[in-house]
C-alpha cells in the first residue's frame, strides 16, 4: 500500500485525491494547501490529515507525494520531497523557468527517486490505443501529425498572468503529446499567435490562439492548433497520417445520440472540459504510476519528458515573439553530470 501525501488542495488536487483514494493499492494519508481551510476540508472528505507541506515531505511513513500547487512551487518542491527520498508525480509543467527546470533536474537525477510528470493525455484511452495501433505498424511510417486542442472558453485574466503564457500551460500537453507519438523531439519549431479571442488576454502580454510546425530531422512534420475558445466545446483530436493510412482519435461526445430528420442530421456536442473528458486517464495515470513504484520498473512519463516539453514551449514561445524559426537544440541544453 503506498502511502501519499497530496499537495495542493484545488480543483486539480481534488481530481487526484479522488484517483488516490478509489486506487486499490494507494492510501491518500495528508493533504496540505496554502490555504488551511482547502485543504482541512479535502482531506475530511477523504478520511485524511491536514498538514503543512514540509511536514509531509519530512514524514517516513509516507512513500510518495503528489504535487498539484501553483506551477511556480513545483521545482522545489521537486527537488525537497526526492531529497526525503520520496517517489513524485508532479504535475505540468515543470516550472515556469526552462533553467529552474533544468536545474530541478540535476538535483532530482542525483537522488535516484522516480518523478512522473503529469502528462494525463498519454493515458487516455484513445490516445493510447492510437499509439498502439500506430506502434503494430498499421499505417506504416509517420508523415504528418495533426493535434486539435481547443477549450470551451478561455481563462479569468488574472489566471493568464501567472500561468507562464499559452504555449507553456496549455500547448505543453500537445507538445507532450507529439513528442508521445512521434517518438522523438522536433529539431525546428516554428510559432505564431494572436489575441483575437479576449484583447484583454492580449494586454497582459499572452496569446489566445495559437499555431505551431514543428519539423523532424527524417521530415515528418507535425501541427498543432490551439484556441482558448470552442463554442461547441472542449475540442480534442489527433490525427496522424502515415504511408499506409490515417489514424484518427475524435472527440469524446456528450451522448452518442444523432437525430435524423428531414430537417438535418445532428448529433451531441463534445463533452465541455477537460474534468469530464479527461477523468479516465487521470485515474490511468494515477495506476501507471503507482504500478511503476511499486515495482522499480520506472516511471513511463519522467522528468526529462517534462523539461522536453517545457524546452519546446520555450522554443514556440521566442518563435512566436521573434517571428522566426527556433532550432530545439539551441534551447534543450544537456543536464550538468
Amino acid at each position: 500500500m503506498l502511502k501519499v501525501g497530496l499537495l495542493g488542495a484545488g480543483r486539480i488536487g481534488r481530481v487526484h485525491a479522488q484517483a488516490i483514494a478509489a486506487h486499490p493499492y494507494s492510501e491518500l494519508s495528508a493533504v496540505s494547501d496554502a490555504l488551511p481551510e482547502a485543504s482541512a476540508r479535502l482531506a475530511e472528505e477523504f478520511g485524511a490529515n491536514a498538514r503543512q507541506s514540509q511536514e509531509i515531505i519530512s514524514d517516513p511513513s509516507i512513500n510518495a507525494v503528489l504535487i498539484a500547487t501553483p506551477t511556480d512551487t513545483h521545482s522545489d518542491l521537486i527537488e525537497a520531497a526526492t531529497q526525503a527520498g520520496k517517489a513524485v508525480l508532479c504535475e505540468k509543467p515543470v516550472d515556469l523557468s526552462l533553467e529552474r527546470a533544468f536545474a530541478c533536474q540535476s538535483v532530482a537525477k542525483a537522488t535516484g527517486q522516480p518523478v512522473m510528470v503529469g502528462f494525463n493525455r498519454r493515458f487516455d484511452p484513445n490516445f493510447a490505443a492510437l499509439k498502439a495501433a500506430f506502434e503494430a505498424g498499421e499505417v506504416g511510417k509517420a508523415e504528418l501529425l495533426s493535434i486539435t486542442s481547443f477549450d470551451p472558453a478561455p481563462p479569468p485574466v488574472s489566471y493568464v498572468k501567472v500561468s507562464g503564457g499559452l504555449f507553456r500551460d496549455m500547448m505543453i500537453h500537445d507538445f507532450d503529446m507529439a513528442n508521445f507519438l512521434m517518438g522523438d523531439l522536433p529539431e525546428v519549431i516554428s510559432a505564431v499567435g494572436t489575441s483575437v479571442v479576449d484583447p484583454e488576454i492580449g494586454a497582459a502580454g499572452d496569446v489566445d490562439t495559437a499555431v505551431v510546425t514543428m519539423t523532424y530531422a527524417d521530415g515528418r512534420i507535425a501541427v498543432i492548433k490551439n484556441s482558448r475558445r470552442a463554442a461547441y466545446g472542449y475540442d480534442q483530436r489527433v490525427e496522424l497520417l502515415g504511408s499506409e493510412g490515417m489514424l484518427q482519435a475524435q472527440n469524446i461526445l456528450e451522448n452518442s445520440v444523432v437525430k435524423s430528420t428531414s430537417n438535418g442530421v445532428t448529433g451531441a456536442k463534445p463533452t465541455y472540459f477537460f474534468l469530464e473528458r479527461y477523468m479516465s486517464a487521470y485515474r490511468a495515470e494515477w495506476d501507471a504510476f503507482v504500478r511503476s513504484v511499486n515495482s522499480g520498473s520506472g516511471v513511463p512519463v519522467t522528468l526529462d519528458d517534462g523539461v522536453a516539453a517545457l524546452a519546446m514551449a520555450e522554443a514556440a514561445t521566442r518563435s512566436a515573439q521573434s517571428g522566426q524559426p527556433m532550432v530545439l537544440a539551441k534551447v534543450l541544453k544537456p543536464v550538468a553530470k
